[in-house]
C-alpha cells in the first residue's frame, strides 16, 4: 500500500504518508477512514507527507478528482510536505478545488508544516 494513515490531536489532523504511485485500491482505502473522520470531527487538518512519491495511476488520479470535488470544502488547512519541486507546484494546483489553507513544507520543515497545522503559526 502506498498510504499510510495517522490520526493526531484527538482526530483533528490527519497525517497522510504517500509514497510511490497512488493506486485505485488506496483510495478505496483512504477516503473511508477520512470521511468517518469529518463525520466525528468536522472539518480537518491534513497533512500530506509525500516520501519517494510518483504521482498516480490513472484511475487513482480520477479518484482523487472526486475526492477534492465531494470535499472541497471539509478540509481547513492542507500542509503539504515534500521535496521536489513539482510536488511544491503541485501545492499551487490545488488552490482552486479547495477551500482550505495550503502550505507546502520541504520535508526539513514537517515540524514546522505540523505547528502550522495545529496551531497557524508560521507560513500563511
Amino acid at each position: 500500500m502506498a498510504v499510510k494513515l495517522d490520526e493526531k490531536s484527538g482526530g483533528k489532523v490527519l497525517e497522510v504518508r504517500v509514497t510511490g504511485k497512488l493506486a485505485h485500491e488506496d483510495y478505496l482505502h483512504f477516503v473511508p477512514k477520512l470521511e468517518q473522520m469529518l463525520k466525528q470531527h468536522g472539518k480537518l487538518r491534513v497533512l500530506f507527507d509525500m516520501v519517494d512519491f510518483h504521482g498516480w495511476e490513472p484511475r487513482a488520479l480520477w479518484d482523487d478528482i472526486k475526492f477534492d470535488l465531494k470535499h472541497f470544502a471539509d478540509v481547513e488547512r492542507l500542509a503539504m510536505v515534500g521535496d521536489k519541486k513539482w510536488e511544491e507546484g503541485m501545492s499551487l494546483f490545488c488552490r482552486p478545488f479547495t477551500t482550505a489553507k495550503i502550505c507546502y513544507f520541504d520535508h526539513t520543515k514537517a515540524d514546522e508544516a505540523r505547528e502550522w497545522l495545529e496551531n497557524g503559526i508560521g507560513k500563511k
